[in-house]
């Protein structure tokens, strides 16, 4: 994923009417989602048998995380028959790392003015 996106990329991002980044956050508020998502980051189409293998937790639960992941848009399956193989999918993180980008120049300076507060030099009873 590119560190900045260009403002021409960002002036041109059209709002998400149908909820894909609403989707998308979901999807990734879930500490065993990214999990998922980061083990098919290597490249390879797993089965989910081979995704759930980690988790405590029954095939049932791992293939609804699953679910969530395709209706977000961040990860497909191909299946045979009842064998699903899934990979990644990354169309809806660009969305979401443009609507993210947007917010960047605002929180950068913002830590760049409490930079400036941490770095003065304390004064007798306190910082001023």
């Amino acid at each position: 994923m590119p560190r900045s996106l260009s403002p021409h990329a960002v002036e041109n991002a059209a709002p998400s009417p149908d909820g894909v980044l609403d989707r998308v956050f979901f999807a990734l508020s879930d500490p065993v989602r990214r999990s998922i998502l980061e083990r098919l980051g290597a490249g390879e189409r797993l089965l989910v048998s081979e995704l759930a293998r980690p988790f405590d937790m029954s095939l049932q639960a791992v293939s609804r995380h699953i679910q969530i992941l395709v209706r977000a848009g961040l990860v497909t399956q191909e299946r045979t028959g009842r064998i699903a193989r899934c990979s990644l999918a990354v169309g809806p993180v660009f969305e979401a790392a443009v609507w993210l980008n947007r917010y960047s120049a605002y929180w950068q300076a913002q830590f760049d003015t409490l930079k400036g507060w941490l770095d003065r030099p304390a004064t007798k009873g306190g910082r001023t």
